[in-house]
């Protein structure tokens, strides 16, 4: 009979063996890994993010960290770790790393949101030089710079086993961008890449040139995100022609940039054949009714492969969002649609209404709901959406049913996607 686990009493033992103070809610997160039912046959995930709601937080600091992986540095059912929101810097990143480069069982490491730099960034792709089993690394909103994205491009020359790579948020520059992008024309394991919100100067979309080039070429990538990028038409271009040769991308989010109705056309065409792509994000850019005619015409008549659409935001009017209805009566497939934030007439209101009541379009599946004042039918907003848990998770824990939020249930990578 195995012995249960105590990291309780082995995080205070270490806590005094190092002369630090100890950090109550790391505790309690430990206490309940302990109370937890099968923990070493099935593995575990230490939640101790710092916007944890629920009970008195007590974020952690690099002083806390370093007693933290001297004690999970033996517990090999710990198979995921979230530190979001909390207060890490370059200094407790350091331990971070080490544990890294020890153990052989973590396969899940949420650092989003802490204060690290250039300095930890490095340390941090260091250790996944010689770690095997990582395959989910969440870095976003840590300012690591250009330099830091260069250190994460030269360990996916070397790290063959990560298969999402989120570094969101990150103050990304030109030259670690088209780094990334030319590795990945090699790299076999990665199955998804955040790159949102970089720090771009230039207006000749070099980047997303590079990241076409690297479409091109690689089979491996089902996810590939690239929200404000300043993508225009030539950008759209590229990747749309890159996306003819393509066979493994599923899911595209091309989010707050500058796609006009006109770009829309190259999507337009590029779904009429394109056979894997399954979501498509076009939130907050600006393709007015033309550019949802354009994508409606298509799932009407040639796609249908495609499940899941946003084009929240995007100054469509009545024609345009009628039109996308309409094609959901004869598409099939697809079963996601969000389209709050455009201009809403009573045709519009109607539209999704009668989609919502006859079953096609289910609530939990889009971001509208459809109510009737004085007999004219209007539609209210739902808080659904392709990313709505991508920056927070709800404090009760994890969403169990994936509608909420339609990457999870479509194109999932891994356990951890």
């Amino acid at each position: 009979m195995s012995v249960p686990p105590d990291l309780r009493q082995q995080y205070l033992q270490t806590c005094q063996n190092l002369s630090q103070p100890e950090n109550h809610f790391v505790a309690r997160v430990l206490q309940e890994a302990d109370e937890s039912d099968n923990i070493q046959a099935k593995g575990i995930t230490l939640k101790i993010a710092g916007n944890n709601r629920l009970v008195p937080v007590q974020r952690v600091t690099d002083e806390d960290v370093q007693v933290l992986a001297s004690v999970l540095r033996t517990a090999v059912f710990v198979t995921g770790l979230d530190l979001r929101y909390n207060i890490l810097t370059d200094v407790g990143v350091r331990h971070v790393a080490t544990f890294l480069q020890e153990n052989s069982t973590l396969r899940y490491l949420n650092l989003m949101f802490n204060d690290i730099g250039t300095s930890g960034a490095e340390l941090i792709a260091n250790a996944l030089h010689s770690n095997e089993t990582l395959l989910h690394l969440r870095m976003t909103g840590n300012k690591i710079g250009n330099k830091g994205g260069m250190y994460f491009a030269s360990m996916l020359q070397v790290n063959c086993t990560l298969e999402k790579l989120d570094l969101g948020d990150c103050d990304l520059g030109t030259q670690c961008l088209i780094a990334i992008a030319s590795v990945l024309t090699q790299n076999k394991a990665v199955k998804a890449i955040n790159l949102n919100r970089p720090l771009l100067y230039s207006q000749e979309e070099e980047t997303t040139v590079h990241i076409a080039l690297m479409l091109k070429n690689n089979s491996s990538l089902v996810e590939l995100h690239l929200c404000k990028h300043e993508i225009r038409s030539l950008g759209v271009k590229r990747l749309c022609e890159a996306l003819y040769e393509n066979c493994s991308l599923r899911y595209l989010d091309l989010s707050c940039n500058k796609i006009t109705r006109d770009d829309v056309k190259f999507l337009g065409e590029l779904l009429k054949q394109n056979q894997t792509l399954e979501i498509l994000d076009l939130n907050s850019n600006r393709i007015e009714d033309d550019g949802a005619i354009y994508l409606s015409e298509a799932l009407a008549l040639y796609n249908r492969t495609l499940k899941a659409l946003s084009v929240v935001s995007n100054n469509i009017r009545g024609k345009g969002l009628v039109a996308l209805s309409q094609s959901m009566k004869i598409n099939m497939e697809l079963s996601y649609i969000y389209i709050w934030g455009n201009n809403f007439d009573e045709a519009v209101s109607t539209a999704f209404s009668e989609l919502i009541q006859a079953g096609r379009l289910k609530p939990n599946c889009t971001d509208v709901e459809p109510y009737e004042v004085d007999g004219h039918v209007h539609l209210a907003e739902l808080s659904h959406g392709l990313k709505k848990h991508y920056y927070w998770t709800p404090s009760y824990g994890e969403v169990n049913n994936t509608a909420a939020n339609a990457s999870l249930a479509i194109a999932a990578v891994s356990q951890y996607f």
